[in-house]
C-alpha cells in the first residue's frame, strides 16, 4: 500500500463516519419527534373526550333549560362522534355551545346555587383548561417536527419515510368567561 495515500483514506473514513453519525442522529431525532407527536395527539384526544363527557353530563343534569341542554348535548355528542376530518369543526361547535349555555348570567347563578352544578362547572373548567394545554403541546410538537422535516437532508434522503405531514389541530377552545381562572381552583367561587 502506498503510504502517501494512507492519510487520505483515514480522512475519507473519518468523514464517512461523521456523515453516517449525522444521518443516524437525524433519523433518531425525527423518530423521537414523531413519537412525541403521537403522544401529544393521544393526550389531546383524551382531553377532548373528557370535555365532551362533562358537557354532556351538564346538558343532561337538568340544571339548564331544556333548549340549552339539548343544544349542548347535541354539540357534545357530535364532538365525541365526529370523524377526524370533521373533528376540529365539531370541537369548535362544542365551544360555541358552551358559550351559549354558560354566558347567560341567570344560568351562572343557577349553577352557582346548586352543589352539583358547581361540581360540574369545576370539572368543565378543568377539562377546558386541559384541552387548551394539550392542543398547545400537540401544535408545538407538530411545528417542531415540521422544522426537522423541512431540512434538505431529511427531505432528500427521505428520512421521514412515508409518515404523513404532521398537522396542527386548530379549534376555538376559549372557555366561557364564567369558567375562567377562579373556577379551576377547588373551593373557589364557581361562576
Amino acid at each position: 500500500m502506498d503510504l502517501p495515500a494512507l492519510p487520505w483514506i483515514v480522512a475519507f473514513a473519518g468523514l464517512a463516519l461523521v456523515v453516517a453519525w449525522y444521518l443516524s442522529f437525524s433519523a433518531a431525532r425525527l423518530d423521537r419527534l414523531h413519537a412525541r407527536l403521537e403522544g401529544a395527539r393521544s393526550a389531546l384526544d383524551a382531553q377532548l373526550v373528557r370535555r365532551a363527557s362533562v358537557s354532556l353530563q351538564l346538558a343532561t343534569s337538568g340544571l339548564l333549560d331544556p333548549a340549552t341542554g339539548l343544544l349542548l348535548a347535541d354539540a357534545a355528542h357530535e364532538a365525541r362522534e365526529a370523524p377526524p376530518p370533521e373533528r376540529e369543526m365539531a370541537e369548535s361547535n362544542l365551544t360555541r355551545a358552551l358559550h351559549a349555555a354558560l354566558d347567560d348570567p341567570e344560568t351562572a347563578d343557577a349553577l352557582r346555587a346548586d352543589p352539583v352544578g358547581r361540581e360540574l362547572a369545576h370539572e368543565l373548567a378543568s377539562a377546558s383548561q386541559r384541552v387548551q394545554l394539550a392542543r398547545r403541546f400537540l401544535n408545538d410538537a407538530a411545528l417542531g417536527t415540521r422544522v426537522v422535516r423541512r431540512k434538505w437532508v431529511v427531505r432528500s434522503l427521505r428520512l421521514a419515510g412515508h409518515a404523513a405531514w404532521p398537522p396542527t389541530f386548530e379549534i376555538d377552545d376559549t372557555p366561557p368567561d364564567t369558567l375562567r381562572t377562579d373556577m379551576a381552583r377547588p373551593g373557589s367561587t364557581i361562576l
